[in-house]
């Protein structure tokens, strides 16, 4: 039977929920909503000296200039070519390694399973500015034992060459968030019911029919949400290249599209355009998590 609840008790309770939600929404307008909205206000305007330079500079509405100026510059076109080729990169190592390391500690085998759960998120923990100088280090042949071994034997190898230094930069992002992701996807394979692996042993299923047959089908939403945080996440590339820069003349100002709106805000004194730059790469982030939403939907329907 459906209760209803009396008039005078739904409304007493109107107040205690927007109790509840007022703290949520204002956060959510004060910072989320309001710096979406200040950047694309921003992108439409243009700030110009009046004159000879001698008076105030004026702000005029432009409205799509920024976009176009920043669509047609060659080197922000490069740097998003860039960063679709570590999305290329990233996205299949992060997955492939965060449920290979979560399979591995799910099988029992594994000998203190605790002890490598916490060692394979221990790098989550390290500071992104730390653990790239540490890989720095690691990158270049004078301060690399790793490079200096393999030196000594005959094979050189220089990371942070023009052609390299996107899988360095990967390779340090691998090993801050596969961890992360290990754990999400090991709380995945930790709810499956025992019964079902148990009834699938019994009735002569190996291994990895069982991984393959049940696990995976079961952690796919979880897969699916480790995708879209890793999408979202190499869009967000601005740290390692930036602590890198100095190491190597293969990054440059604008490598990347974040590093080139930090170069025009705060070298080039154009905010405006710095504003563009970023939008684009917001809705670049969300086409490309969006467009990977409807496509798993898709297929996990006709599965069905």
């Amino acid at each position: 039977m459906t209760t209803i609840l009396p008039v005078r008790r739904r409304t007493r309770r109107r107040p205690a929920l927007w109790a509840l939600l007022l703290p949520f929404v204002v956060m959510f307008l004060l910072f989320f909503v309001a710096p979406i909205v200040y950047a694309i206000v921003q992108s439409t305007l243009a700030t110009r000296s009046s004159g000879l330079g001698f008076g105030p500079p004026e702000t005029t509405f432009v409205l799509l200039d920024n976009y176009v100026r920043a669509l047609t510059d060659p080197a922000f076109v490069a740097s998003l070519g860039r960063l679709l080729a570590f999305s290329g990169i990233l996205v299949p190592l992060m997955v492939v390694t965060a449920l290979g390391l979560a399979l591995l500690l799910d099988t029992g085998r594994a000998r203190a399973p605790r002890f490598f759960r916490v060692l394979a998120f221990a790098p989550y923990g390290v500071p992104g500015v730390i653990a790239t100088l540490l890989w720095g280090f690691l990158y270049i042949p004078a301060t690399s034992p790793v490079l200096q071994v393999l030196s000594a034997v005959g094979i050189d190898v220089v990371p942070l060459a023009s052609g390299t230094v996107l899988f360095a930069i990967a390779n340090i992002a691998l090993w801050g968030f596969a961890g992360y992701n290990m754990v999400i996807l090991l709380a995945a394979l930790d709810a499956i019911p025992g019964e079902l692996r148990e009834a699938a042993r019994m009735d002569g299923a190996s291994m990895w029919s069982i991984t393959w047959h049940i696990k995976l089908p079961l952690v796919r939403p979880s897969v699916i949400l480790v995708t879209v945080f890793t999408i979202i996440g190499t869009l967000q590339l601005f740290v390692e290249p930036l602590v890198l820069q100095p190491l190597t003349t293969a990054i440059s100002s604008t490598y990347t599209p974040n590093l080139a709106a930090y170069n025009q805000a705060f070298s080039q004194g154009n905010p405006n355009l710095a504003a563009a730059m970023a939008v684009i790469v917001a809705v670049l982030g969300f086409a490309f998590s969006f467009g990977f939403l409807r496509l798993v939907n898709r297929k996990g329907n006709r599965a069905w």
